[in-house]
């Protein structure tokens, strides 16, 4: 099955005026998803990360807007200023790592607390 990608934009910073214009980004927080289903389980990873904007007197302004129509405009905005192809491939490459792993982690047994059995602990009155 094929991954599918999301965007969440969590926050944004901005000005509250700037150069004559209200509410100006200039910082976008976002999350880049890709989850997959494979055998009956979901599969995941995510890119965590903050993309810097400056906005140019006289470049074409957009006025924000608590809508979607707004976060597809910021998402436009992501998906041209970050190499979207890097982070699909490092995505797709933990997946399948995860659907597939070349490895693992082994302990020693001696270093690692041995968990007590509930049915084992007596309860106080």
């Amino acid at each position: 099955m094929a991954i599918t990608y999301k965007w969440y934009i969590p926050q944004m910073n901005a000005h509250i005026e700037y150069d004559g214009q209200d509410n100006v980004i200039y910082t976008v927080h976002y999350t880049y998803t890709g989850s997959e289903e494979s055998g009956g389980m979901t599969y995941s990873d995510t890119t965590i990360g903050t993309q810097d904007y400056t906005y140019v007197s006289g470049d074409p302004f957009v006025p924000y807007e608590n809508t979607e129509a707004f976060e597809a405009v910021v998402i436009g905005w992501l998906e041209g200023s970050l190499d979207v192809s890097a982070m699909q491939a490092s995505i797709a490459a933990n997946i399948q790592s995860q659907i597939t792993p070349v490895n693992e982690d082994l302990y020693f047994t001696w270093m690692m607390p041995t968990p007590v059995p509930t049915s084992d602990v007596e309860e106080e009155e």
